[in-house]
């Protein structure tokens, strides 16, 4: 027997008993039958109300997902686009950039003593709103600006951003929008992304049921009305907003979301919803409202893990009697038809099953061999029908996944080509090593910048790092290591021919998802160039100064030397001098000796070994050198200092030299006594160690503040002008920083800076 015959004869058999059972089970208990079929029916409104619910959720959700990764990107490149200082940002680069990204409206938002408003907008009635009375918006808001995760439950939720659901807008309720809200930091103001969403597209959860209910009523004449009931809101008092005068009732705060609710009984009612949420099974309860015998029964139903809804369905009592009385009467009479026509008509039900399951197969196969377009044109509403939709529905979803990863997979090579082609094309050096050092990958610049081909150096320790310049690598691998940063570092490289070149290297980790080092990138600027030119210009600078020294010591001799040459001349004429113009010729002797002194120090060649040195021991061997004098002229000399005193690279007699001037000068500067506080410290950046000498001495006047450091300047009695000017270039050979803030009456004082993460280039 073939298979057709048999499903036929199976079919013919299932549909007798079924049929026989029918008869017999509706003579039995009519009662039974009456309550089984209301059942049947409440299920079957609640099982097509629950599937057109989840598609339209599902749809909803994709398509809301969708607009908030639109939003989101198109506020990384509005950030991008405008200066990260809103002072620097107007209205119209707004209106300007929500025409190009297509968007319907840009809005900036600051917090501003603790409230959150928005500062400019492309549209003028956005501006100047606040988000103080918006709710969980607002505790969303400010958790961006704390740079914090948004978790208010709403919305959905991403690394620096917050997309708020759909709903009518503040500024105007005729209105429904879709909002994204970005801040990562790196500017001070939230980018706020709006699209406008037509509310039939975005809410057709109205719609959408309400097309399925009234197919329902037109398909049962006892049934008055479905309703949608959301428990968290129902029973409650409406929350009604007034937003530009005009009150709006919030699309996520509704308590009948879809359907009708005019036989009304909300106290009973809202205890059976909570009945039926506590137990989960349905509840019935009988009611006469308007005059009518009304029979409603409530069940959940579960969209989401998030959201239940409980559906509501009323019957006309009166009006469901008679229909099942008729439908007992003729379901006997058409079972007897039916008998009799059942075995030839399961004959031709089996050739069309067969067929309709044939064209499944086929699609089926179709796509295992990945041909998604392929359409099963079956319309049956039966088990084969629903399938052959699912089937179409999955054809339709795998392609449409297939052609995403597709672009995808497009967008991430055209990433990967730009990337390849930017490391590629710099003018910088890059490459990357791994966690023992060893190099991963170099680019066309490294090549041609050291003279090693990729194939030479990959898998290879770093060559072109001098052995003078291991120790100091090693300590910037290992501030990378603890998360610090290395940026424009100055060194000496190799290339492959043995020379030597000035860089400037930038040195970042790279990280894997889990945040963890995986690799070291380097990029590395050949500025041999540049040093070249800094040196011309410092040898420039040299001989201007020079040449300004020349003519200062030449003023500066020549009065002694007038002196002198008239004590000669007068020598020359008496042939005797008295002992006072002896003693005068010798001070004049002196102070052409201590000038040329002074000069030697300026002009002798700079120290080329540096020693390492611990600055706050300098200081205290100073300080007690220096103390006695000090106490002698009633100034109390005071060191404060850090615990941990790094050390630095230096010349120790040259920065004595410096120490000893300023606190020489910081004692002559009060003569009436005080104290002189000497603090040493690190700066913010732990970059430079700060030593800073304060006085409580006459101060010095703006004027003279302009000319410090000019060779000669002095207001000392018998001083030469010249230890400011030593001190200053003493501090600039150490790559330091000197500076003065003084005020007339109130002291002054001197901070050095001292580079402590490179050894100093003298």
């Amino acid at each position: 027997m073939s298979i057709k015959a048999k499903l036929s004869v199976s079919i013919s058999a299932i549909v007798a008993a079924i049929l026989a059972l029918n008869i017999m089970f509706s003579y039995i208990s009519t009662k039974v039958a009456q309550e089984a079929a209301l059942e049947q029916q409440i299920q079957s409104i609640v099982e097509q109300l629950g599937v057109t619910l989840e598609v339209i959720e599902t749809t909803r959700e994709a398509m809301d997902a969708e607009l908030g990764q639109k939003l989101r990107m198109a506020a990384i490149v509005v950030k991008e686009k405008l200066h990260p200082n809103i002072k620097f940002v107007s209205n119209e680069q707004l209106v300007s950039l929500s025409k190009e990204l297509n968007l319907d409206d840009i809005t900036l938002w600051q917090r501003i003593d603790g409230e959150v408003v928005s500062v400019l907008s492309s549209n003028p009635e956005e501006i100047n709103l606040s988000s103080k009375t918006w709710d969980y918006w607002d505790r969303a808001f400010h958790q961006l600006f704390d740079l914090k995760d948004v978790s208010v439950g709403k919305g959905d939720a991403l690394q620096h951003y917050w997309s708020g659901p759909i709903n009518y807008a503040v500024s105007d309720p005729t209105q429904i929008n879709k909002w994204g809200y970005f801040f990562d930091g790196t500017t001070n103001y939230m980018i706020n992304t709006i699209i406008n969403t037509d509310e039939n597209f975005s809410f057709d959860l109205v719609g959408g049921t309400t097309d399925v209910i009234a197919k329902l009523k037109t398909q049962q004449p006892s049934l008055l009305e479905v309703t949608g009931f959301d428990p968290q809101f129902f029973g409650t008092k409406p929350i009604i907003k007034m937003k530009k005068g005009i009150p709006v009732y919030n699309l996520d705060v509704r308590d009948i979301p879809f359907g009708q609710y005019e036989y009304r009984n909300t106290q009973d009612d809202t205890l059976f919803i909570q009945t039926v949420l506590k137990d989960g099974g349905m509840q019935t309860g009988k009611y006469t409202i308007n005059g009518k015998e009304v029979l409603r029964s409530f069940i959940p139903l579960k969209i989401n893990a998030d959201k239940t809804y409980v559906i509501g369905v009323a019957f006309d009592k009166a009006e469901l009697k008679e229909p099942i009385h008729r439908q007992l009467l003729a379901h006997v009479l058409i079972s007897l038809c039916l008998l009799m026509f059942a075995m030839l008509a399961s004959y031709f039900i089996a050739g069309y099953m067969l067929r309709s399951l044939n064209q499944i197969i086929h699609k089926v196969n179709a796509i295992a061999d990945g041909k998604f377009d392929v359409s099963i044109s079956i319309q049956n509403k039966d088990e084969l029908g629903l399938l052959a939709s699912r089937v179409n529905s999955m054809g339709v979803r795998l392609l449409n996944y297939t052609t995403q990863l597709k672009e995808t997979a497009r967008e991430l090579q055209s990433t990967k080509q730009y990337l390849e082609s930017f490391v590629n094309h710099t003018s910088d050096a890059i490459h990357v090593v791994d966690l023992d050092g060893h190099i991963i990958q170099v680019n066309h610049a490294f090549e041609a910048i050291y003279g090693w081909s990729s194939e030479e150096v990959t898998g290879q320790l770093l060559p072109n790092l001098p052995n003078s310049q291991f120790e100091s690598h090693e300590i910037l691998i290992a501030t990378i290591m603890e998360g610090g940063s290395v940026t424009d570092f100055e060194t000496v490289r190799y290339t492959k021919d043995g020379g030597l070149i000035d860089v400037s290297i930038t040195i970042s980790a790279i990280r894997d998802e889990l945040d963890e080092i995986m690799a070291i990138a380097t990029i590395s600027r050949n500025i041999t160039s540049r040093k070249q030119s800094e040196e011309m210009i410092r040898r420039s600078d040299k001989l201007a100064v020079v040449g300004q020294l020349a003519a200062g010591v030449a003023h500066e001799v020549r009065n002694p030397l007038t002196t002198l040459r008239g004590f000669v001349q007068l020598q020359k004429q008496t042939g005797s001098l008295s002992m006072s113009h002896l003693d005068l010729m010798l001070s004049e002797l002196d102070q052409i000796n201590m000038i040329v002194s002074e000069f030697l120090v300026l002009a002798k060649p700079q120290a080329i070994r540096h020693d390492y040195l611990n600055v706050g021991d300098l200081l205290k061997d100073i300080v007690m050198l220096m103390d006695s004098e000090a106490r002698m002229n009633k100034v109390n000399l005071t060191i404060h200092q850090i615990t941990d005193i790094p050390v630095i690279s230096g010349v120790g007699s040259q920065l004595k030299q410096v120490f000893v001037n300023m606190i020489k000068n910081g004692v002559e500067a009060m003569p009436d006594g005080g104290e002189l506080t000497i603090e040493l410290s690190a700066a913010e950046d732990s970059h430079e160690m700060v030593i800073r000498f304060t006085d409580q001495g006459l101060g010095i006047t703006e004027e003279d503040m302009a000319r410090l450091g000019e060779p000669f300047f002095t207001r000392k009695e018998g001083g030469n002008g010249l230890g400011v000017m030593i001190c200053q270039q003493i501090i600039r050979n150490h790559n330091g920083k000197l500076s003065y803030r003084s005020l007339v009456g109130e002291g002054t004082c001197v901070e050095i800076r001292l580079p402590m993460n490179k050894a100093a280039e003298i």
